[in-house]
């Protein structure tokens, strides 16, 4: 079964976010897993902003990068340029994609406007794993 890794800094938002959706939209197809560079805990409002689209990260972890899962991937996405800057070296048989993306966790505002960074965010991240479930199921 192929793999695939989506890396942030602290997996505690776009990475989960990524992983959640890969999960719903590539079926049992692939496995699926996020991590960080450092573990910053699973934002709340991540949560909250996915169980908007009918999807349930609330029992997800942060979690560190496993170099072994690493290096048995068969694509790791970076949602993230400190993730892509700070990740291990990999094999040439793993393919790498790079998802520039802001961390709403650094959105400054009132809620509703911090909400909206995330539901943002969000929405960037389901369009562009929409469009690699479609280029993988291919």
């Amino acid at each position: 079964m192929p793999k695939i890794y989506f890396l942030c800094t602290g997996n505690s938002c776009r990475s989960q976010m990524a992983e959640g959706f890969a999960k719903k939209l590539l079926n049992d197809s692939w496995h699926v897993e996020s991590a960080g560079i450092e573990k910053h805990g699973l934002n709340p409002l991540a949560v909250k902003v996915m169980s908007e689209k009918k999807i349930d990260i609330s029992r997800n972890q942060s979690k560190l990068i496993d170099r072994a899962y690493l290096n048995q991937c068969d694509l790791v996405v970076t949602l993230c340029g400190d993730a892509r800057d700070r990740c291990p070296v990999t094999p040439s048989t793993v393919e790498k994609r790079h998802w520039p993306l802001r961390d709403p966790a650094q959105a400054h505002g009132s809620n509703l406007e911090v909400l909206d960074a995330f539901r943002q965010v969000r929405d960037q991240i389901e369009k562009r794993v929409a469009a690699l479930a479609k280029q993988l199921n291919a």
